[in-house]
């Protein structure tokens, strides 16, 4: 089974107030009161038209959108995850922005590194968020990361 997840994580009504600006920008619920933001299609596509391509070590970080990212955590913390995974294996990118300013990362977990005793870049970002994990349940399941498998599945 596979698993692939490009997008913007940050409490709902700063992540709904947000995308107001960005015509087709569009949020889906998470739990505790977070939303995601997620990287693909015609949102995508929008942010990528210019020639600053993609922010380094990520995967589909538009580098024009960092700035935005930054002026977004003025109001609160805003992270950037990446996480795919295909069979067990996988790579995870993140960054974490606070008071207009870099807070954490970028992380990254390339296929075959351990995870570091702090946890998963994603876990990682998630605590910055609030987010903590509970009983045997981790931050990603916590926070509701694990209700769809595709980015674009969290649209529908």
């Amino acid at each position: 089974m596979s698993y692939v997840l490009k997008a913007v994580v940050a409490e709902a009504e700063l992540l709904t107030a947000a995308a107001e600006g960005l015509p087709s920008a569009r949020t889906a619920p998470l739990r505790h009161g977070l939303a995601l933001l997620p990287m693909v299609g015609a949102f995508f596509r929008e942010l990528t038209t210019d020639s600053s391509g993609v922010y380094p070590g990520f995967w589909a970080l538009p580098a024009s959108l960092v700035p935005t990212l930054a002026e977004w955590s003025k109001v609160g913390p805003v992270a950037y995850v990446e996480s795919e995974y295909f069979g067990g294996t996988g790579e995870e990118n993140t960054a974490v922005w606070r008071d207009g300013r870099l807070a954490l990362g970028p992380l990254h977990l390339l296929e075959g590194d351990p995870v570091s005793a702090q946890g998963s870049p994603v876990a990682r970002a998630l605590r910055e968020l609030g987010i903590q994990p509970a009983g045997s349940s981790d931050e990603f399941a916590v926070a509701g990361l694990d209700q769809h498998r595709e980015s674009e599945s969290w649209l529908s």
